[in-house]
């Protein structure tokens, strides 16, 4: 594998790092009902019950060395979900809280969150040196050459 490719690998899963964190952060505070509460808050007049949007089911980033194959090098980046995805919150206004108050909060950890972004920067910083670096040495070597 190229140098070029293994800091591109790194480059889009440090963007992949950024985009995840930005939804999570984004939707931190996006409740809906408990899952066992069936979606459903009090009944409407007509005697049908309104049905609500779920809470946002927060993701993460798995970041794994790409070690294996005939041209080992760079990183792979999958997106999965976060569990749990919810825990239980009070808030007995909102209109889908169960009969004890509570709604579904997504998982999201706010100081993780920024973290993540911290890192995938500085990740983003270091590749993008690789990849100028690269490019540098080859304009000396080209050089030389004429």
């Amino acid at each position: 594998m190229s140098i070029l490719s293994i800091a591109t690998s790194g480059l889009s899963a440090a963007s992949l790092r950024v985009s995840v964190a930005a939804s999570n952060i984004a939707n931190a505070q996006t409740t809906g009902p408990l899952p066992a509460s069936g979606g459903s808050g009090a009944s409407t007049g007509a005697g049908i019950a309104p049905t609500f949007p779920a809470a946002y089911v927060p993701l993460r980033v798995d970041q794994v060395s790409q070690s294996s194959g005939s041209t080992p090098g760079g990183t792979s980046a999958t997106v999965s979900t976060v569990s749990p995805s919810y825990t239980a919150q009070s808030d007995p206004s909102a209109p889908f809280a169960n009969q004890d108050g509570l709604v579904a909060a997504p998982n999201v950890d706010l100081t993780s969150e920024f973290a993540e972004l911290v890192t995938a920067k500085y990740s983003f910083i270091a590749n993008a040196k690789v990849i100028q670096a690269y490019a540098e040495t080859q304009d000396t070597l080209l050089e030389i050459k004429t």
